[in-house]
């Protein structure tokens, strides 16, 4: 049996919470030409862990989940995901889909040794991908 901690519940709360709210809400707009982008590590980089990720926005400002402004969102990580999260719905809350509700543009993840994918994902307030969603390629790194 697995067990959770309390900020794990929580986010598994919120997600919930926002998951039965997103069907009124409908999706965010995106303006035109906002990209999210990894300032750091670059694709194919070989690096060790811990690491430093550092996220990279144009055409939207930041702002944590549950502050509705206009364009605005918060940073999602996606690691090692082969299937994108649906894009209306709020993104999963778990290990492969960290949320930066509180407007972080950067974290510090520990990987183990390997081939690792990253991709960033732009949720709006409620966690979910505007429209259309802010995404960034995937990239891949090595972890020694």
């Amino acid at each position: 049996m697995s067990m959770i901690n309390n900020t794990q519940r929580f986010l598994l709360c919120s997600v919930l919470a926002a998951s039965m709210v997103s069907a009124a809400h409908g999706a965010t707009p995106a303006p035109e030409g906002a990209a999210v982008y990894f300032v750091s590590p670059m694709d194919g980089q070989t690096v060790s862990s811990p690491l430093t990720v550092r996220f990279g926005l144009e055409g939207l400002g930041v702002a944590p989940a549950g502050v509705e402004r206009d364009s605005t969102g918060h940073h999602h990580l996606l690691v090692d995901v082969d299937d994108l999260p649906a894009m209306d719905q709020p993104v999963p809350a778990d290990d492969r889909h960290i949320h930066f509700g509180g407007g972080q543009t950067q974290t510090t993840l520990e990987l183990s040794p390997g081939e690792h994918t990253l991709q960033l994902l732009v949720g709006d307030h409620l966690h979910v991908p505007h429209e259309p969603p802010v995404m960034s390629e995937k990239i891949t790194i090595t972890v020694e």
